[in-house]
């Protein structure tokens, strides 16, 4: 069978990471003074496995919200001689000045960090003790490390305490005595997003061996200075510089840069124009390039791949587009690449390269591949999902990229694709989703994420997150006024979350508050006076729940339950979907021996003995009113204690409905478990009972004989209707149907294919 798309299994390492990353107390770690996380006195760990820990601690702190995050954590890398970090990455704003401190000593090779906005001036500081081994060091977006907290002195001390919390508007005295003097091995420099007061020129100043430089977003006061690497630079981004004649007769002065990227966001910002004249000079000038980038700009004279390959002379780029996302091509040796919006490769390319660094080019490529796998197909599946994954990722708070990225999994994970997709892919996509749902309250990425969702097996796939999934839609449900579809995905995923899983599940989500907030969607249907999907799939999603789990039986009498349920069949008398629902609820209710007293009272017992009569979907509602009756009756004439309506009168009427039944019914229901009805069997004390529990089980052993005559068996049935046929108070009719369901049973065990009719039935819920 050939590997579904994302199979490949986590590596050795990568696993043990994990492990180690969630319970470093038990693996690595002790719990030292004040509670502080200390590494083992025994433990040595080398660059690969350090490095490693860090990363992978920085993504599950990111990506996965049920990871504790360590106050201590970087501390445990403060000591080279038993740990060696070479290689880090850090993002967002959970990187503070004090973590930086804590791996001071180490010698770093790369040091990478990403939209840190709460790193200030000290880290400036730390910074200078990486300046003899650093050689790639990204500050992109930390635009307040250039800051200092509160106007505090330029200063490291290895004794600093945690700084106090400052917002980052705090910070707003300009560090002016901050450059990169003794960083002799820095070759690789990202420095997008520079603010405007830190003069660019000033600070390089001192870097002689740069080989690549981005500059993305940074005003440039001059450009003459980028001439002190023309003959080292091979790479230089200068996305959203304001280009100029000046800018360009200096960049083509770097003659050894392979790559260049003078892109915008957008064309409209821009005063200069994109001429041939320009793009002339700087393909014959720069003879080493391999890839360009000049996406965004206006293009005049004709800047056509004709005129391109005429300038170059001979052939180093075997295509040159221009489209609104972008524009690279790429030649390494033989193989070439693409942006654009032109078709899939084009795209797909797009949101690769500008991901990390360009979430505005990123969201309009995905929003591209949108189109792709909703109006076409999507022929790439599996480097698409994982694309739009590590988007979703790495820009969770870019609503944007959210919007797109929810939508585009939606189409990407729908029936035509689902069967090419692993089970590890698809938990990839959901933890994703689960990450937008609790990110953004917003109804565009809640609608999205939970549109996606319904493409899922319920319960099963979600499973492994069934806690937080519950949660999230709980919370989504909370609002009075919500928007009416995301509602309306929102209960039915709870109903299908709460259907055939375990009552422990069952037990957990009711803590949540899950019966009281569907409660309140009743109520507020019930005060609009509209009985929709809504109001149907929460009586339903409250049937389900109850199912055998007295704790949330007894919730819903807590609740008001019981006069939601009046005031629903007023309102609506004619809603047969909704009267099988409720009645479906009650019977769970009434299989509570110690809930059953709640139900007996001259109102309860004249609704249900009216609703004895209903022809309502076929005999659901009358049977389910039948069996809250049937396990009222169990208890005996002793609790009976109104005196209307009379105990005896209600008995003849249930034994008129239950002779009114066809057998042959095919039903809405699914049980799980027979052990409510078997209970009311080997007894005397209520002989419609025990007709109602013999009736119910010949119809589904008979109309559903390879479900339901192995449940039967398996639960001990035979040996308990036995027992009816040993009863002198067994009712005839009773034994009669008692032996045929044992009958029924038997032919199954010796010819159990042969009974395999009317199988095909889509069961519904029991609770």
């Amino acid at each position: 069978m050939a590997a579904k798309a994302g199979d490949n299994p986590d590596s050795l390492m990568t696993l043990a990471t994990v492990f180690c990353l969630r319970n470093l107390r038990k693996t690595m770690c002790y719990q030292g003074f004040r509670n502080k996380l200390c590494l083992r006195s025994d433990i040595f760990l080398p660059s690969e496995i350090c490095d490693k820990l860090v990363n992978t601690y920085m993504e599950l702190v990111h990506t996965d919200s049920n990871f504790e995050p360590e106050e201590s954590f970087f501390q445990l890398f403060s000591d080279p001689r038993s740990t060696r970090l070479t290689r880090v990455q850090l993002r967002e704003d959970f990187v503070r000045d004090r973590d930086l401190e804590a791996i001071r000593k180490q010698d770093l090779i790369e040091l990478h960090l990403t939209y840190c906005n709460s790193l200030s001036s000290r880290s400036l500081k730390t910074l200078t003790c990486f300046r003899e081994t650093l050689v790639s060091l990204c500050l992109f977006g930390c635009t307040h490390i250039f800051y200092r907290k509160g106007g505090a002195p330029l200063a490291c001390n290895e004794d600093t305490e945690d700084e106090e919390e400052e917002s980052p508007a705090s910070r707003q005295m300009l560090e002016t005595d901050f450059n990169f003097q003794g960083f002799n091995r820095l070759r690789l420099l990202n420095l997008g997003g520079l603010p405007d007061e830190v003069d660019a020129e000033t600070l390089l100043k001192p870097l002689k061996s740069l080989t690549s430089l981005d500059l993305s977003n940074v005003q440039l006061l001059g450009t003459a200075f980028l001439t002190q690497w023309k003959d080292r630079l091979a790479s230089l981004v200068l996305y959203n510089v304001d280009l100029s004649e000046e800018l360009v007769n200096t960049v083509v002065e770097i003659v050894n840069l392979r790559h260049l990227d003078i892109s915008r966001e957008s064309r409209r910002t821009s005063k200069f124009k994109m001429t041939r004249k320009i793009l002339t000079a700087i393909v014959q000038r720069l003879v080493n390039l391999v890839s360009l980038d000049i996406s965004g700009h206006v293009m005049l004279d004709n800047c056509t791949v004709p005129h391109f390959e005429e300038a170059m002379g001979r052939p180093r780029w075997s295509a040159m587009l221009t489209y609104h996302v972008s524009t690279v091509a790429h030649n390494g040796q033989t193989n070439h690449w693409v942006t654009g919006s032109k078709n899939e490769d084009q795209v797909l390319n797009a949101i690769e390269a500008y991901t990390e660094f360009r979430p505005e080019l990123a969201h309009r490529a995905i929003n591209q591949l949108f189109d792709i796998a909703r109006i076409q197909h999507c022929s790439q599946l599996l480097r698409a999902l994982q694309l739009v994954i590590a988007a979703l990722k790495c820009h969770k708070y870019d609503k944007s990229v959210q919007v797109t990225g929810s939508a585009a999994l939606f189409y990407l994970t729908n029936t035509e694709y689902r069967s090419d997709q692993s089970v590890r892919l698809r938990r990839e996509v959901i933890q994703v989703v689960l990450n937008g749902m609790e990110q953004y309250q917003e109804v565009t990425v809640q609608r999205n994420c939970c549109l996606t969702l319904c493409n899922f097996s319920i319960p099963e796939e979600l499973e492994f997150q069934y806690s937080r999934v519950n949660q999230l839609l709980l919370k989504i449900l909370e609002p009075a006024r919500q928007d009416e579809s995301i509602q309306r995905i929102a209960v039915h995923l709870c109903n299908a979350l709460v259907c055939q899983v375990d009552n422990h599940h069952k037990e957990a989500v009711g803590k949540m508050g899950f019966v009281k907030t569907m409660l309140n969607l009743i109520q507020k249907k019930l005060q609009d006076r509209m009985c929709d999907q809504v109001m149907e799939f929460s009586w339903s999603a409250l049937w389900n729940i109850t199912d055998e789990t007295p704790d949330n039986c007894q919730m819903f009498l807590n609740c008001r339950g019981m006069s939601l349920f009046l005031e629903c069949l007023q309102e609506f008398p004619d809603k047969q979907e909704l009267h099988r629902n409720m009645l479906g609820l009650l019977g769970n209710v009434a299989e509570v021996k110690v809930l059953r007293p709640q139900l007996l009272t001259p109102q309860f017992i004249s609704v249900f003995s009216n609703l004895l009569d209903s022809k309502a979907d076929g005999i659901e509602v009358s049977y389910n009113a039948c069996g809250v009756l049937s396990h009222i009756m169990f208890d005996g004439p002793d609790v009976w204690s109104m005196e209307e309506p009379r105990r005896d009168t209600v008995m003849d009427k249930m034994w008129d409905a239950i002779q009114s039944w066809d057998v042959s019914s095919r039903r809405n229901i699914n049980y799980r478990s027979f052990e409510p009805i078997l209970r009311l069997l080997p007894q005397s004390i209520s002989p419609v009972s025990q007709h109602w529990a013999t009736w119910a089980l010949y119809n589904l052993v008979s109309v559903y004989p390879l479900k339901y005559c192995p449940l039967l068996i398996k639960e001990g049935g035979i040996s308990l209707l036995e027992k009816v046929l040993e009863l002198e108070s067994s009712q005839p009719e009773t034994k009669d149907m008692a032996s045929k369901v044992m009958e029924q049973c038997e032919n199954f065990k010796e010819h159990p294919m042969e009974t395999n009719h009317g199988q095909e039935v889509n069961y519904g819920q029991r609770g």
